[in-house]
């Protein structure tokens, strides 16, 4: 009998049956009061009036029309310059130790993003709740004895100035508990190889001697890990190299598009985790196994705002207009897409974190991601938001019995009208004509703008078929591969040409 793995089990279950919550706006004030509380002091505090905020009658209101909408290039500029340069007290007390490097999806240049130890520890205390959440999933004791296989960036941080930098997968991982190190893997050693490549390599070569009991890591990246070993191996599934793995954590991107190609490393079913580990933060995970939709840690040093996604408050640069108008936790509804708005302890102030999400249970503050801002195509009225995308895809993926784990897709101007231009990570015959068709029906039926579009200036669709791994070796040309790297879901013109020109140089 697993009785270490059932003593724990028990002692998850039981704090989890203790832990008792206000409601999530409840939740939200008081950490909002916190975060104003702790930074009245700081310059950005001073600037804004923090204190009278505090003073205020309706200190959700007097936040949101005191301090203006902040991306990271105005942040940037108006501020974190100052924390990059060593200055303390800027936008939050003292200074931070490190910086998570994040070019996102967006281009080769790094945002450094202050990750400070009130930062680590929310993440850490995060981490806590969520392994606290496995008691409501129907998991055998033994689980809570296997290890757990973190492919994140790597841990081995560089040095600038008096500050360390890296993906904030690799700064969380080298700050890992001292009683999780021997449940971690690859451990330290491996994950401080820089070069993924050869940490996979290596991983793949160590592979036997350990006992898996759940994968933590982004979907493409994570896939990749796994053909490795299985080719390594010349296994017919990754269950036959690691019978015991019975958990995935996914985040960082939506698993649901990697589903069906995923399933395909496994020998048996196993549990899929929803979670969501922003450079910025940890900002939600999967609570329960009845719905993949993640809950916001609303206790825990993130302030939560909710703007509605709508195109006339949607600058071309992904940013917000001035006056778009903003909602609290008690203000929004279900089945809508918001643009999340983040205020956290690591100094980010009404932050635009460049997601959108959606509410699918308002009073449990459970969400589903639904895109990006700058994965909003938009020409001629189409209003495709990526879930929709995503969606329309899963229907081809199973119509024509293929798989497409990557994508992309650009608005390409021919003449005086305009066709969306897609380019599908997939192995198959099948004729681009019959995708085409396929594709642009299935969009037609799921989004009534993008079928009005279609009656205009939207002439039609294009679809281009490539390997999956020409989207891999995409990130690794343009900025690394693994870590917290994801594909540009939709690119503007100038990135496409690029693209373009990449996919018929690999021919």
């Amino acid at each position: 009998m697993a009785l270490l793995g059932t003593i724990i089990k028990g002692a998850i279950a039981l704090r989890d049956a203790v832990v008792s919550e206000g409601t999530p706006f409840e939740e939200q004030q008081k950490v909002l009061k916190h975060l104003l509380s702790t930074a009245k002091d700081t310059a950005f505090g001073k600037y804004y009036g923090f204190q009278k905020i505090l003073e205020s009658e309706d200190m959700t209101s007097a936040f949101s029309e005191t301090i203006p909408y902040h991306d990271y290039n105005k942040i940037t500029a108006d501020w974190w310059h100052r924390v990059h340069e060593g200055m303390e007290d800027i936008t939050w007390p003292g200074k931070p130790k490190y910086f998570a490097l994040s070019s996102g999806t967006t281009g080769k240049s790094s945002k450094r993003i202050p990750v400070t130890e009130a930062m680590l520890e929310a993440i850490r205390t995060t981490g806590i709740k969520q392994v606290g959440a496995l008691s409501n999933f129907d998991l055998p004791a033994d689980f809570f004895e296997k290890e757990i296989m973190m492919l994140g960036s790597s841990t081995d941080l560089q040095s600038r100035d008096e500050f360390l930098e890296g993906e904030i997968s690799g700064i969380s991982a080298s700050n890992i508990p001292f009683w999780f190190q021997n449940y971690y893997k690859p451990g330290e050693e491996i994950a401080k190889i820089d070069d993924w490549d050869q940490r996979v390599q290596t991983i793949a070569e160590r592979a036997r001697e350990w006992d898996i009991g759940a994968l933590s890591g982004i979907p493409s990246w994570m896939e990749l890990m796994l053909k490795k070993v299985i080719s390594y191996y010349d296994a017919a599934n990754i269950h036959e190299i690691w019978p015991n793995l019975q958990v995935y954590t996914s985040g960082g991107v939506a698993f649901q598009p990697y589903e069906k190609s995923f399933n395909q490393l496994l020998g048996k079913p196993i549990t899929v985790i929803d979670t969501y580990l922003a450079s910025e933060g940890f900002l939600a995970f999967q609570n329960r196994p009845e719905t993949q939709a993640m809950k916001l840690v609303v206790d825990n040093g993130i302030y939560f705002e909710f703007v509605p996604f709508k195109p006339e408050y949607i600058l071309s640069d992904g940013s917000l207009t001035d006056d778009a108008p903003v909602l609290s936790l008690n203000e929004v509804t279900t089945d809508t897409d918001y643009v999340l708005i983040i205020s956290t302890v690591s100094g980010a102030w009404r932050y635009l974190i460049g997601d959108t999400i959606a509410f699918t249970d308002v009073e449990k503050a459970e969400i589903v991601i639904t895109g990006r801002t700058k994965f909003f195509l938009n020409v001629v009225g189409s209003q495709l938001s990526v879930n929709k995308m995503e969606a329309a895809l899963q229907e081809l993926e199973q119509e024509f019995d293929i798989e497409i784990p990557e994508f992309t897709v650009s608005a390409v101007q021919e003449g005086n009208d305009f066709y969306h231009h897609w380019y599908l990570g997939t192995n198959t015959n099948i004729a681009a004509a019959k995708l085409s068709e396929a594709l642009d029906n299935r969009l037609q039926q799921a989004n009534k703008n993008y079928k009005v579009a279609r009656n205009k200036a939207l002439k039609g669709v294009r679809v281009y078929t490539v390997s999956p791994d020409v989207f891999y070796e995409w990130s690794g040309a343009n900025k690394k591969k693994g870590g917290q790297v994801k594909m540009e879901k939709v690119m503007d013109e100038s990135k496409f040409s690029d693209w373009v020109a990449f996919v018929n140089a690999t021919k």
